[in-house]
């Protein structure tokens, strides 16, 4: 560095030219993608390859009568008793926050109980509840008149059985995730719409349901998959859903395997699309908090031509 009569510093470093950056090699994710693609090939050629896959068997099936009635109850199971887990799970979840400890108590119980027990039980226990209470009805307690009732076999038949099973089970987790997406909402918002002079219901409508959905949506989306998956449970009972329409024809013609390929083929199909309207629903409720790439719209400024040197003007002395 040299300073000039001028008092004019001169740099006598020239600037360094930009350089490439280096990525860092990872042999290790190279080999373990080649082989998953060689499990992959090797999976593919045995379904191609394989003839006691039986794909003709499968293909004739694909399509049957029975096979898409079957089909056919599992949605609706799917839909009636996720609607109502639902439902009742919001209930629960309000009176799990009530300060009425009663509510709060009573709400855990029912939690404690349908959470901690398994859902094949809960259906067997409603599918025997006759062995319990023969008759069931409603009327005035302690004695009074009876104003509706009847025979427990009669009133609970394969379908009321299936969905108070799948029902009831689907509330205790749904009540929680409705309970977390509500505690997830900041008091402070609360507090700023009282302020406001927002009543309570509006206060909840426009400020903290639709923080909350952004945390509710995703669980539940799983809730609503898992739901059509744990339908195929009511097979227990003998309710012809997808899988029992399945072990019918199989318990017929023994071809075990390429009908079970034909349930777990429209298992996919379903989960697939129930993925695709999830993921939809999450963006729309996501999308005020999810980070956006910004467009390259503005082109790369070109490099700043130097001519070797660096001045610096001072002040004279």
């Amino acid at each position: 560095m040299t300073v000039s009569a001028d008092h004019t510093v001169t740099s006598d470093r020239s600037p360094r030219p930009p350089t490439d950056t280096v990525q860092l090699k990872h042999p290790g994710r190279m080999i373990a993608a080649v082989f998953a693609l060689f499990l992959a090939a090797l999976q593919i050629r045995s379904f191609l390859t394989n003839e006691h896959y039986q794909w003709s068997v499968v293909g004739d099936y694909l399509f049957n009568a029975e096979i898409m009635k079957g089909l056919g109850r599992t949605l609706i199971l799917t839909a009636v008793a996720m609607s109502v887990g639902i439902v009742f799970g919001i209930v629960l979840a309000a009176c799990r926050l009530s300060h009425n400890k009663v509510l709060s108590l009573s709400a855990g119980a029912y939690l404690w109980f349908f959470r901690g027990t398994p859902l094949l039980i809960q259906l067997v226990f409603w599918y025997n509840l006759s062995a319990l209470y023969p008759h069931l009805g409603i009327g005035i307690p302690f004695g009074g008149p009876e104003l509706w009732g009847g025979d427990t076999n009669k009133i609970l038949n394969l379908w009321l059985v299936a969905l108070l099973g799948l029902s009831l089970n689907e509330s205790a987790y749904m009540a929680e995730i409705v309970r977390g997406g509500l505690l997830a909402v900041p008091k402070q918002q609360t507090e700023a719409a009282h302020a406001l002079g927002m009543s309570n219901w509006l206060t909840f409508r426009r400020i903290i349901l639709p923080q909350a959905l952004r945390v509710i949506v995703p669980p539940t989306g799983n809730q609503v998959i898992g739901m059509l998956k744990h339908s195929s449970l009511v097979s227990v009972i003998a309710l012809p859903e997808l899988l029992y329409s399945a072990q019918l024809i199989y318990s017929q013609n023994f071809q075990t395997i390429p009908l079970l390929i034909v349930v777990a083929l429209w298992y996919l199909v379903c989960t697939t699309v129930l993925s695709a309207i999830q993921s939809r629903v999450e963006r729309y409720y996501g999308r005020g908090v999810q980070p956006t790439q910004a467009k390259k719209s503005r082109k790369s400024r070109p490099p700043v031509k130097t001519d070797g040197a660096a001045r610096v003007e001072g002040t004279e002395g």
